[in-house]
């Protein structure tokens, strides 16, 4: 997330900021580039240098390349950024013969013959964590919101740890992994989950406690600071944001922009509780470890555990309980149309619902295998850069020349 104050939590100075990780792919071979052109990463940057849209930077691996928005005072103008650079990237990937994919994982590359980027920080990360690292050929979608009291943050990183698993869920776009079909709607969680310092966030009674567990490691030599520790939802190390890290990449942008609205909601929903002297009833990791799961093995299609009710109820269900808990926050910050995009996720699938339709339809056809994973790689070239053309204006092509 690009440089930029952020306010106190309130609905006039709310702020939101989104990451989001992108694979590059060569349209004729449908594989990823695993060498691109640093002149191509130049162009990216240079192109995002003459606007105040955010920051685009290489990821650990060079088929891959990061963005950040700027901070934005509404999902409208959110919207309206990562539209921006996601057309920007992929006018500029295909300038160079590629284009964007976003999607967490590729259908059938393969993870050993990538290249990590020679930079210092990924140097590090490449002794430390030996194969780990090198397998993480995965890209997720982080969203920040803005919180500026440190204790406030805690208390809201303590319950908002609930609904990460419906948020992952709704994202999912990793079925895929070397070319087989993983039976799991979001793989990369399993990719993922190897590193250290990942998963559910634990409980801690203030940002004090939270300073000093970390500074366990950081003295011990461990990690160099928190921004090491990777869990679903943190307080980031960089920004006074809660930052939410659990979701797939989404490969529609209009999912994306839903994901973080609702993110931002059940944020100001949670706050408004505290000020009125309440609070989410919290249960522990073990509990909502098995909702993560059922996010990561079935997506939105199997329902989650409700606890209270000691029963799994519909993932239909569980959205609607969550429109109306959210529903004044929704209003409050301007949220309402994207939060009530839920539906239509629900209605078409998510990206990895729709990913499979395409492949078993290619098969059901009589295309091989190879054939059905291309035909799957075009639909994700396709969706990435859906309702961002208007960004950079009438007649604008964002699609690999």
């Amino acid at each position: 997330m690009a440089d930029g104050p952020l306010m106190l939590f309130d609905d006039k100075n709310f702020t939101i900021g989104i990451e989001e990780e992108y694979l590059l792919v060569d349209p004729a071979t449908r594989d990823l580039v695993a060498d691109p052109p640093a002149e191509m990463m130049e162009a990216c940057q240079s192109a995002l240098s003459h606007t105040t849209l955010g920051e685009v930077s290489p990821e650990f691996l060079r088929s891959q390349i990061e963005i950040g928005t700027r901070v934005c005072s509404s999902i409208q103008e959110a919207r309206e950024t990562l539209a921006e650079i996601r057309a920007t990237l992929a006018k500029m990937a295909g300038q160079h013969g590629m284009a964007l994919v976003a999607a967490s994982t590729h259908p059938f590359a393969q993870w050993n013959v990538q290249a990590h980027t020679d930079r210092d920080r990924y140097n590090t990360l490449a002794e430390d964590l030996q194969v780990v690292v090198r397998r993480l050929l995965i890209c997720g979608m982080h969203v920040h919101i803005g919180i500026d009291d440190d204790d406030t943050r805690i208390d809201l990183l303590n319950q908002a740890v609930y609904f990460m698993p419906h948020l992952l869920a709704l994202s999912s776009s990793s079925p895929f992994w070397k070319g087989e079909v993983t039976g799991l709607k979001s793989y990369r969680l399993s990719v993922f989950d190897e590193l250290p310092r990942t998963g559910l966030p634990a409980q801690f009674d203030s940002y004090g406690e939270y300073q000093r567990t970390v500074d366990v490691l950081v003295r011990a030599g461990v990690i160099e600071d928190a921004t090491k520790v990777w869990w679903d939802l943190r307080p980031s190390a960089k920004f006074p944001t809660l930052e939410m890290r659990v979701p797939d990449i989404c490969t529609l942008m209009d999912d994306a922009i839903t994901i973080a609205a609702l993110f931002a909601c059940i944020c100001r929903m949670l706050y408004r509780l505290r000020r009125e002297n309440k609070r989410w009833r919290s249960y522990t990791n073990f509990l909502l470890t098995e909702n993560r799961w059922r996010a990561q093995r079935y997506g939105i299609e199997k329902g989650m555990i409700d606890f209270g009710r000691g029963e799994i109820i519909s993932f239909s269900e569980l959205m609607e309980e969550l429109l109306v808990l959210i529903g004044e926050d929704a209003d409050a910050l301007g949220m309402r149309v994207e939060v009530e995009n839920v539906h239509t996720i629900l209605a078409r699938g998510t990206s990895a619902d729709r990913q499979l339709a395409v492949y078993q339809a290619a098969l059901a056809s009589g295309l091989t295998e190879r054939d059905a994973q291309n035909a799957v790689v075009d639909r994700l070239i396709e969706e990435t850069v859906a309702g961002t053309s208007a960004a950079l204006g009438p007649g604008a092509a964002v699609t690999a020349e």
